[in-house]
């Protein structure tokens, strides 16, 4: 089977490198799909996140024609306040805001990953999901916290408004799970899909 990373996230892509332990043969591709990342009307957050997950590994295999036995991982990532999806900011007002509400306060970051792959038997394709939450507490952010955070640009491009693996890291006083998760892809998870498929 040929590993397909259905991201162009450079984050998603060291994680999983990481996956292979510096072992040569343990080699993927990207593609980048493109999908509809609406939520639909009383759709959880969990079904929401589950479903891009597996819509992107999806749409990931639509681009992989040339590959005799493709198998597409697909991930995606939440912020989940209250129940609440906090998706990646509008603009500078909605980051500031949505950091204000983040403050001080315990939030939940989903993460789903999914595997599509051909199964032997009948040569159908099947794909394969896995959730993972985490809990992440954020210490009191003072105005001036968030000005400078916003400032620097670091949160324009993420759900929730913040990076872990970057400045934002700086907030967070606790997690409670998967740190990898938080990221954008859980580690021991996206290993075990891998693994039921032969590909590490």
């Amino acid at each position: 089977m040929d590993l397909v990373l259905a991201s162009t996230s450079p984050r998603r892509k060291e994680l999983l490198a990481h996956i292979g332990l510096g072992r040569p043969e343990f080699c993927f591709t990207q593609v980048a799909p493109d999908i509809d990342e609406t939520v639909q009307q009383g759709e959880a957050p969990r079904d929401y996140v589950r479903r891009l997950a597996a819509e992107k590994a999806h749409a990931g295999l639509a681009l992989c024609a040339d590959m005799s036995q493709p198998a597409v991982l697909g991930s995606d990532t939440i912020v989940v306040l209250e129940n609440q999806i906090l998706g990646k900011p509008l603009d500078v007002a909605d980051a500031k805001r949505t950091l204000s509400e983040l403050s001080g306060r315990t939030h939940t970051v989903m993460t789903a990953v999914a595997l599509t792959y051909q199964a032997d038997a009948d040569l159908s394709f099947k794909t394969s999901v896995r959730l993972v939450e985490t809990q992440v507490r954020f210490c009191t952010l003072s105005a001036a916290d968030i000005d400078a955070y916003v400032a620097s640009q670091e949160p324009m491009d993420k759900a929730g408004s913040y990076g872990i693996q970057g400045l934002g890291g700086c907030f967070v006083a606790a997690i409670e799970g998967s740190y990898s998760g938080v990221v954008g892809l859980p580690l021991v998870e996206t290993r075990e899909l891998l693994a039921e498929v032969g590909l590490i």
